[in-house]
């Protein structure tokens, strides 16, 4: 059985020790780190699986420990603060965070989220390798063996479920985990109206994530590396429900006709200031 390496990156040393057996009794071999500093060298020198991260730290702030974990890493991130402002959380999760749980924390809370992000391969090479063994307490699904490999959505964009890529023009699109996810759901579902709570159900595979939030953050990640692509218009919020992807026609078809240049225009200018229309 491969072992699967936890770093836990926390100053409170009471905190530290209650992540650390949690995260052993989960099966784990765990890592500590007491500041900013030391943790990016950990990771770097013994590179983790998941990490769980505070955000106030000595020497480097969690949120700048992230970004530079995640220029190299592909691994699961949880932040684990007591800092509960809206901010923190979207900030966390655009520097590539997967997760953000609030201190005081459940030991099976923490358990659950754990266990449900390593349900979701980590890239293509680990499915391709051996998810159940990545994974013991919680064996990665097997796809369905009628679900296409790939997905075209119009207008360039590809999905290929099997190498968990996406392209646009050709180009491929650079997706962390939960961003491709989201973009699969909806794929998958197209033309339907997919709520937040179904999306975060599916693609975080557990109840206990109530911050339906945490969707329409991943969803403006996701649409602002789309449109770096194309200037089609996928994906469109159903305000106060969540989120409907179409299949775009070509650049010429979008320009004819204006009702769906009137709702690209509309998710365009939602996407840029991240409200839910």
């Amino acid at each position: 059985m491969q072992d699967l390496h936890a770093l836990v990156v926390e100053d409170d040393p009471d905190i530290s020790s209650a992540l650390v057996e949690t995260l052993e009794g989960a099966g784990f071999r765990v890592t500590t780190a007491r500041d900013g500093r030391a943790a990016v060298e950990v990771a770097a020198a013994d590179p983790p699986d998941l990490v769980t991260l505070d955000l106030t730290l000595p020497h480097m702030d969690g949120i700048e420990v992230c970004r530079r974990i995640r220029e190299s890493s592909d691994c699961y991130i949880v932040i684990v603060s007591a800092r509960s402002d809206e901010v923190d959380k979207l900030i966390g999760l655009e520097v590539g965070a997967d997760d953000f749980v609030l201190k005081p924390f459940s030991p099976r809370e923490l358990r659950a989220r754990v266990a449900a992000l390593f349900r979701r391969p980590r890239s293509a090479a680990a499915a391709e390798e051996a998810p159940v063994a990545r994974s013991p307490h919680v064996p990665a699904p097997a796809q369905p063996t009628d679900e296409p490999a790939t997905i075209a959505a119009g207008a360039g964009l590809v999905i290929n479920s099997a190498r968990r890529e996406v392209q646009v023009n050709g180009a491929i699109v650079d997706l962390t985990r939960i961003e491709y996810d989201v973009l699969e759901y909806l794929a998958t579902h197209l033309s339907r109206v997919c709520t937040r709570e179904e999306m975060v159900l599916a693609i975080w595979s557990s109840a206990l994530t109530h911050d339906h939030h945490l969707v329409d953050v991943h969803v403006a990640n996701l649409r602002g590396k789309l449109r770096r692509h194309s200037d089609a218009t996928w994906i469109h919020t159903i305000r106060g429900i969540g989120y409907r992807m179409d299949r775009e026609g070509s650049p010429q078809e979008r320009r004819a006709g204006g009702g769906p240049y009137l709702v690209a225009r509309i998710d365009s200018e939602d996407w840029a200031r991240g409200l839910d229309f």
